[in-house]
């Protein structure tokens, strides 16, 4: 049976899971008025029938029965709950108390889901290139700034159909544009009273529910600028969670499905719940409403919106149940869907639990985030590791994923040091984030060139410019598909931050006004490059040539020692060099230059 709100023949019908409540009420609200009305069960699935067009209506759910965490009973009927199935809120999520405290009536805090009928799109093949950039976008942080975009745009997902922003994507010629999560997230409880917010949204109620935030105009305003991005060539692909939900551990809120099915959570054998996500608790993935509501979700936003594809968060516990399987049922589920078996998915292969690090263990149709590239190719600039390492990532990783070439290359993610910081600092500079400084990642592969943060020293300034370029002559040379996360083009900082999850301020709201206009010219010199050689640089490479950089074939001990300085690899149609002596990586003869030509 269809889950959600489906209108038809001027009725509306509501439809949702509660298998274990005595009873559900469908609460519909005019004004502060608030209706009730009794739903009827079947096997676990509660339904009622209002004899009229309900578009535009406001509603909720409350649910009765016992009210016994420890056994995954969290039925209480003063919580109002949202729909897992809802698609538009009347607000965004706020935090507080009240919505975990028993008895405690919560009418006037958690949102409504909007009564919406939504017209079906017929979905195009992907719009994205295999190869191709994709460029990770915070919607809000990306726009929020931006002088060209109107005010009342700023921070939002129309923001991005906007010419300005056009402009931008296609002088970097991205394929697709991956837009960080725009579901509608509850804030982390420890924030609020650190006077915080969460920046990111990696922390979200029910999937398909768009934050008013980012996205006010609601499933329309989505539909309407994958519509205009299409029109440009740039695809879109939806950075979605389906690992854990919002409502967190035992003390969390009660907001949506803890309060209708807690069965939805994995649970250890003694009934507690099991945090392989670092979050406070994991969807459970061997439950087959769970990846029913995780497809739906996915079809929805095909559906209805035309998105190309899906970046899949903490992704290996989609196969978790409660180890991680690569044949896992959600995969063959997602293959065999007429909708979804041409999506692009994208898998951050790792997550907190055992056995979480999965890189190149996803189905073959997969591409993969590939932490190892980012790691080296730092290592190798750094000076920590030679070329035989270099090679072997910018050749698509085949000691990873063979000859699939399914990954994602990338110098820098939302999580971690932005490219300009890896080069300015050698620790990380979180105090802003209330925890003493012990989160984000410990060991970046960073370093400073000399003093520690901003400065002036011309000296400073000028190695990390030439090792910024030579970094990204690196990425933008490699096999597979590449990821640049929207700022390290023209320099982007966040003083040192390497987790900002928490700063929706301005150390992640790009400063368009100060931007490096060089580095700027210089990564779109290179994409200009990358896209005219596509066909040789999305496939494993066969019939080339690795040279060291005195355009000899280099042995086994160039290859293993740390200290060789480059290679340079050619085959009949295209080449590039990289020299970490001079700082200089690119095309042979192109955007990064011979090895002896200015790397600006």
């Amino acid at each position: 049976m269809t889950m959600g709100v489906a209108v038809a023949d001027g009725k509306t019908r509501f439809t949702l899971r509660a298998p274990r409540a005595n009873a559900v009420t469908l609460c519909l609200f005019e004004g502060e008025t608030e209706r009730q009305i009794a739903m009827a069960c079947s096997e676990g699935v509660w339904t009622v029938l209002v004899d009229r067009n309900l578009t535009g209506a406001r509603y909720g759910y409350r649910a009765s029965g016992e009210w016994n965490p420890a056994a995954g009973l969290w039925f209480d009927p003063a919580k109002l709950l949202v729909d897992p199935y809802a698609i538009e809120l009347d607000q965004c999520f706020r935090f507080d108390t009240k919505l975990s405290a028993y008895g405690v009536d919560t009418a006037e805090i958690n949102p409504k889901a909007i009564v919406v009928d939504t017209q079906g799109i017929e979905p195009q093949p992907p719009c994205f290139q295999h190869g191709g950039l994709i460029y990770e976008v915070n919607v809000r942080g990306f726009t929020i700034l931006h002088p060209e975009v109107p005010g009342a745009l700023q921070g939002t997902v129309a923001a991005l159909a906007q010419p300005a922003i056009i402009e931008h994507l296609k002088s970097l010629h991205v394929s697709a544009i991956e837009l960080m999560p725009i579901i509608a997230w509850i804030d982390e409880r420890h924030l609020p009273p650190l006077g915080l917010t969460n920046a990111w949204g990696y922390n979200p109620v029910a999937p398909m529910a768009l934050d008013p935030r980012l996205c006010p105009g609601g499933v329309k305003e989505l539909r309407d600028t994958v519509a205009a991005l299409h029109a440009e060539g740039i695809g879109v692909i939806l950075d979605i969670v389906l690992n854990h939900t919002g409502e967190s551990d035992v003390l969390g809120p009660v907001l949506c499905l803890r309060g209708l099915d807690d069965a939805a959570y994995a649970k250890a054998p003694d009934g507690s719940l099991i945090n392989d996500t670092g979050c406070g608790n994991t969807l459970d993935f061997g439950n087959p409403a769970v990846r029913t509501l995780a497809l739906d979700a996915l079809r929805h936003f095909v559906k209805h919106c035309g998105i190309d594809g899906f970046r899949f968060d903490l992704a290996p516990i989609l196969g978790r149940s409660p180890g991680f399987a690569a044949d896992a049922p959600i995969f063959a589920e997602i293959a065999a869907d007429p909708l979804l078996i041409d999506r692009v998915l994208i898998a951050e292969p790792w997550d907190i639990g055992p056995g979480g690090y999965q890189l190149g263990a996803f189905p073959s149709n997969w591409l993969e985030w590939n932490d190892k590239f980012r790691d080296d190719v730092r290592r190798f600039w750094k000076g920590d590791a030679g070329v035989d390492v270099l090679a072997t990532r910018i050749a698509g990783s085949s000691d990873v994923f063979g000859k699939d070439c399914r990954s994602i290359n990338f110098l820098a993610a939302h999580d971690g040091f932005t490219l300009a910081d890896g080069l300015a600092y050698n620790q990380r500079h979180n105090w802003a984030n209330g925890e003493e400084n012990r989160d984000g990642h410990s060991e970046n592969f960073s370093w400073n060139n000399g003093i520690e943060g901003e400065t002036d020293n011309p000296d400073v300034t000028a190695a990390r410019a030439a090792f910024a370029r030579a970094m990204l002559g690196t990425l933008f040379v490699s096999t597979g598909t590449i990821m640049l996360t929207a700022g390290d083009e023209f320099g982007r900082s966040q003083r040192g931050n390497n987790n900002a999850y928490a700063q929706d301020n301005a150390t992640t709201w790009v400063d368009w006004e100060t931007r490096d206009l060089a580095l700027e010219a210089y990564t779109f010199s290179l994409s200009a490059w990358r896209h005219s050689m596509l066909a040789h640089l999305s496939a494993f490479p066969e019939d080339g040539m690795w040279k060291g950089l005195d355009d000899r074939a280099m042995g086994a001990e160039q290859w293993q020692s740390p200290e060789t300085d480059g290679l340079s690899w050619a085959n009949a149609d295209y080449g590039f060099v990289v020299d970490r002596a001079t700082r200089k990586a690119g095309p042979a003869n192109g955007a990064g230059g011979k090895r002896s030509s200015d790397s600006r």
